[in-house]
């Protein structure tokens, strides 16, 4: 695997597809981000002492219907890393990582999918290490905020690309996901209402119990706010 790092970039996500016709998995890393994206197209604040980076996994044989399973890695990936500095992050469905009831992690998973099988995938993620997050007004966190352990911006990225590298299942994502079997408000469609969060199927939908009535909502319908 290449690993190419950058001192700033628009968005390590922008670079890494600049790589798909090369069917070469790489991982683009940047101190800095000028132009960093969220999900929905938010901005996400990328400045020095944070991890940025960008991986693109070609792949042979994975079935879209397992689609889920690059993003629930990923997760997997940024939860070790920040265990391995003594913080406990829990995963907010779907695809973000807290850790004392606010934001440590984003990630942002474009899948590229030919003949009903995912070709390649680029997984964005920026992680909060040591940069400053005040500016965001509480609602986010980082590892030097939660940490007692010595450690800089680079070896948490060094921790972070090792863990992607390695296998994670299923059962591991689901057991890091918050707010199960809790009553929380869920934003769905402009619609704000309250309902039990039951499971995550293995296709990533969040089963839910509504007013008596159990169903399944995919990725892209929903917002989890922890009811205060």
């Amino acid at each position: 695997m290449r690993i190419e790092y950058l001192d700033v970039a628009t968005s390590t996500n922008d670079v890494v597809r600049s790589y798909l016709s090369g069917g070469e998995d790489v991982i683009v890393c940047a101190e800095r981000q000028t132009g960093g994206r969220g999900t929905k197209g938010r901005s996400f604040l990328s400045e020095r002492g944070g991890v940025y980076l960008s991986a693109l996994t070609f792949y042979e044989n994975l079935p879209a219907s397992r689609a889920f399973e690059v993003m629930a890695h990923a997760a997997v990936a940024v939860c070790r890393t920040a265990e391995t500095f003594g913080v406990r992050p829990l995963i907010k469905w779907a695809n973000d990582v807290y850790a004392a009831g606010r934001k440590l992690s984003g990630i942002l998973v474009e899948n590229i999918i030919e003949g009903g099988k995912v070709k390649a995938s680029i997984v964005g993620i920026g992680l909060n290490a040591e940069n400053d997050v005040s500016a965001l007004g509480g609602i986010a966190v980082s590892l030097r905020e939660l940490s007692d352990m010595p450690f800089t911006a680079e070896t948490v990225r060094a921790e972070l690309i090792r863990n992607l590298r390695l296998s994670s299942d299923f059962s591991e994502y689901t057991r890091r996901v918050g707010y199960l079997s809790e009553t929380v408000t869920v934003s769905e469609n402009g619609r704000e209402y309250r309902a039990k969060l039951r499971r995550v199927l293995p296709d990533g939908r969040l089963e839910i119990e509504e007013g008596g009535r159990v169903r399944a909502l995919s990725s892209a319908e929903l917002a989890i706010l922890p009811h205060k």
